[in-house]
């Protein structure tokens, strides 16, 4: 059921905020990128500004499935698979692939968030939460990311923003409203 309206991703906190109508509704830790917040095509850092989700990828799917140029590889995660590719990006389970909406800032030219392939995208459970380590794209742990990609539909809002967000952060809720 697609109930969230706006996602608002602090990468101060390295965390993902969920809003319903205006009330938050889920909170989940994030990794952002390791180079920081920037714009620029080829800089591996996440792009600020408000953005849109373009395209829904991966419906159906096992949980941590492999995608590969947004195509399930047929390939499931474990950590046998990781030892036999180290160095890949993983990017499991689902692909919510963002869209800007500030033209000059995060669309269009070399500050492109779509033709940069900007996901929010599920990880190995071995990676951390909570530290910027990504190379752009915003990274879930796999069960968050299944269960936040049925809560949100084609063209929801996601605002990416440098800010901490203490009143969100220390706001009491269950992630299952």
């Amino acid at each position: 059921m697609s109930d969230l309206d706006l996602l608002h991703i602090s990468i101060a906190d390295q965390m993902l905020y969920g809003f319903s109508a205006g009330q938050l509704k889920v909170r989940l830790p994030v990794s952002t990128a390791r180079n920081g917040a920037g714009e620029r095509n080829g800089s591996g850092c996440t792009p600020r500004g408000l953005h849109q989700v373009r395209a829904k990828i991966g419906a159906g799917l096992p949980l941590a499935a492999v995608l590969r140029g947004r195509r399930w590889t047929g390939e499931v995660w474990s950590p046998q698979l990781h030892e036999q590719f180290p160095g890949r990006d993983w990017i499991l389970t689902r692909i919510l692939w963002l869209s800007g909406l500030e033209a000059g800032r995060n669309r269009l030219g070399e500050v492109d968030t779509f033709r940069r392939y900007i996901y929010l995208h599920g990880t190995p459970d071995t990676e951390p939460m909570g530290q910027p380590l990504s190379h752009g794209c915003i990274r879930l742990r796999n069960a968050d990311m299944l269960a936040l990609f049925d809560r949100v539909p084609a063209h929801c809002r996601v605002r990416i923003d440098e800010a901490p967000c203490p009143q969100w952060a220390a706001n009491r809720f269950s992630n299952k409203e």
